[in-house]
């Protein structure tokens, strides 16, 4: 039973986002509705906030950053050189030099992941590759990359390096300051005590 909800919880959603892709008049799609729904499903499309931070970072040329929300909202808030090509115009002749090319690494995103993900599964219908999703959209990207929670003590060590890249990260990107001047460390195990063994007195006395 809980398996046929947490299948239904996946399949709900895309249903809908495919249902959403506007129509296609101008080329034919290449791939299915059932083969489109098997690659999401995988999530392959999505590239996570902490690479993407990292590529803008050290400068990465094969990085397009693609706000395919409104321009009003671009306008007012965008990643570092991202560029403009609202959902609505994604089939425009216009940009396909720019979704149909395979030397960039191209990212769409948008405040969540529905629109940007509609306009992955437009090129990939059309068979357009090196087109990602930022995984969680822009809202994920302020709470993970622009404003990290630090972990708890008890966490991994794993859990403190990431932190203290994601912090990293947000302050070379306009985010908030570290707290403290340095960066967080793992708290070190407990030494075990070692209790002294009491030396044994020499046997008194000659032979």
């Amino acid at each position: 039973m809980k398996a046929r909800i947490i299948l239904a919880s996946v399949l709900i959603p895309l249903g809908l986002i495919i249902a959403a892709v506007p129509e296609n008049t101008t080329k034919p799609y290449k791939l299915t509705a059932g083969q489109l729904l098997e690659e999401v499903k995988s999530g392959t499309q999505f590239i996570g906030p902490d690479q993407v931070a990292d590529m803008i970072i050290s400068k990465d040329p094969s990085l397009q950053l693609i706000d395919v929300r409104s321009a009003a909202e671009y306008d007012q808030f965008r990643l570092p050189n991202a560029m403009n090509i609202p959902l609505v115009d994604i089939l425009n002749p216009e940009w396909e030099g720019y979704v149909n090319q395979d030397v960039k690494l191209n990212v769409f995103y948008s405040n969540g992941t529905n629109a940007a993900n509609e306009a992955w599964m437009i090129t990939r219908q059309l068979g357009y590759k090196n087109n990602y999703v930022l995984q969680g959209g822009l809202n994920y990207w302020v709470e993970t990359v622009m404003n990290p929670e630090a972990p708890e003590s008890a966490s991994p060590n794993e859990e403190f390096l990431k932190y203290n890249l994601r912090t990293g990260a947000g302050m070379a990107l306009g985010g908030k300051a570290v707290d403290t001047a340095q960066p967080l460390e793992a708290p070190s195990a407990p030494k075990p005590s070692v209790q002294k063994k009491e030396r044994k007195k020499g046997v008194q006395g000659g032979c």
